[in-house]
């Protein structure tokens, strides 16, 4: 059984955050302080949150499925504005959150959830949409993958 394209981002995106949490009660703390501990979270969370809203704001302008699950629902493919800086900015704003949590909780081992985030995503999200959209739009899409990159 494949996993391609079986949990939606956004749920896994709170597993990975509520596997953080847990992980940072049983792991080690790093000596933060929360002075600069707590901002340096909150605007890394920010930034995410950001990264994530232009993305949606660009799908809506162009009219197309924002659904990760639903690919062949999309009308356009979406390349300028933040997409021309990254294939994935949904994805890398979630990330970018995630790593703002572990900084929050300041538990390091807690890292690893952002990084686990970010190695299931990639193989069973973003391949297999890949694989979609180079089906639904052609050398259009195999052009804007040779132009920007994956993540960043």
């Amino acid at each position: 059984m494949t996993l391609d394209l079986k949990i939606p981002p956004p749920f896994l995106f709170l597993i990975a955050a509520i596997g953080m949490g847990v992980a940072s009660e049983f792991t080690p703390k790093a000596a933060f302080d929360p002075n600069v501990r707590v901002p340096v979270a909150f605007t890394l969370v920010a930034a995410g949150l950001a990264c994530g809203a232009l993305s949606l704001m660009q799908f809506r302008a162009a009219g197309t499925t924002p659904d990760p699950i639903k690919i062949d629902a999309a009308s356009s493919l979406v390349t300028g504005g933040i997409y021309s800086y990254s294939r994935n900015p949904m994805y890398l704003g979630l990330t970018i959150m995630l790593i703002g949590w572990a900084v929050f909780l300041s538990a390091p081992y807690a890292g690893i959830g952002a990084a686990a985030f970010v190695m299931y995503l990639t193989q069973y999200q973003i391949i297999p949409e890949e694989r979609m959209l180079t089906k639904k739009f052609g050398g259009s899409y195999r052009d804007y993958l040779r132009r920007v990159r994956r993540w960043l």
